[in-house]
């Protein structure tokens, strides 16, 4: 599907941020990466959506064709949603269904619970109020430490090793096209579409973008309709706070795990593109 450029002003009116508009007249979809990716995250799961939807595919700051932050300290969860609601009073929504990929559905669950008239749903894919320890240390491994290579073949085996246990079933043209989603190719070389900086924000045992425990933010979004998409073999969404997640919730709620894949589905799975499918005609206004 073919989208149109939309540049806006930060909350903090300090960058300027990114975000790809797929204009349609149906209810707005609000599509957020998780921590190294982009807007081009989405782009498999956009080309098998009902084009009717107006979705709304963003950049966070730090990230693809967005201003990066001087200050690191600023690379944090609020901050992004503060970011997000500010790109939705640009646009005169009112309402959406957000859909986030890890980080990206922290974001969500935040906007739900600080503006939750916003949202007529979330999607989340890959994330809970807890994060599995062994998930955020493969993480602190890799972020922000991978070099810039020369070809896309260089740049699809770095995707390789860094993301290999998550998709063992990808091929070669898989990990190429996961490649030209998460690289950008510039003066000469081809490296990560995001600030290195952005790592700052993974150290320590409690890193500042994984909360260790949001089951209380979770408790407020309880009438919200939910749709949970988990990867089978994920290291950061343990199954118990998979079950845990939907024992809690007294609304809407549906769970799909996507067998032979880890963290995050692409969301191009057939099971996860029907489930995705499904919510969004039974719950997106």
């Amino acid at each position: 599907m073919a989208f149109k450029d939309h540049f806006y002003r930060s909350a903090d009116n300090r960058l300027d941020l990114y975000a790809r508009i797929y204009p349609g007249s149906g209810p707005t979809l609000l599509m957020m990466h998780g921590l190294t990716r982009n807007s081009a995250d989405f782009e498999p799961l956009i080309d098998a959506l009902d084009e009717n939807y107006n979705v709304v595919s963003v950049d966070q700051r730090g990230r693809g064709r967005s201003d990066y932050d001087l200050d690191p300290a600023n690379y944090l969860p609020d901050i992004y949603t503060a970011d997000m609601f500010a790109l939705l009073d640009e646009l005169n929504i009112d309402k959406v269904t957000a859909i986030g990929t890890s980080m990206g559905g922290l974001i969500a669950m935040i906007m739900g619970a600080v503006q939750k008239e916003r949202l007529s749903g979330i999607i989340i894919n890959d994330i809970g109020p807890e994060v599995d320890p062994a998930g955020i240390a493969r993480i602190q491994s890799y972020v922000g430490k991978t070099d810039a290579v020369l070809t896309w073949g260089g740049a699809a085996a770095a995707c390789r090793d860094v993301n290999g246990s998550a998709f063992p079933n990808f091929e070669d043209a898989d990990w190429l096209k996961f490649a030209k989603r998460t690289y950008v190719q510039e003066n000469g070389s081809i490296r990560p579409a995001y600030d290195p900086a952005i790592a700052s924000s993974m150290e320590g045992d409690e890193p500042a973008t994984v909360p260790t425990d949001l089951w209380q933010m979770w408790d407020m979004l309880t009438d919200l309709p939910m749709l949970l998409i988990r990867g089978a073999i994920t290291d950061i969404l343990h199954q118990k706070t998979a079950a845990k997640m939907e024992d809690q919730h007294s609304g809407p709620f549906k769970r799909v795990d996507v067998a032979h894949v880890g963290h995050a589905p692409i969301l191009d799975e057939p099971e996860a593109v029907s489930a995705i499918q499904h919510f969004l005609k039974q719950h997106a206004s």
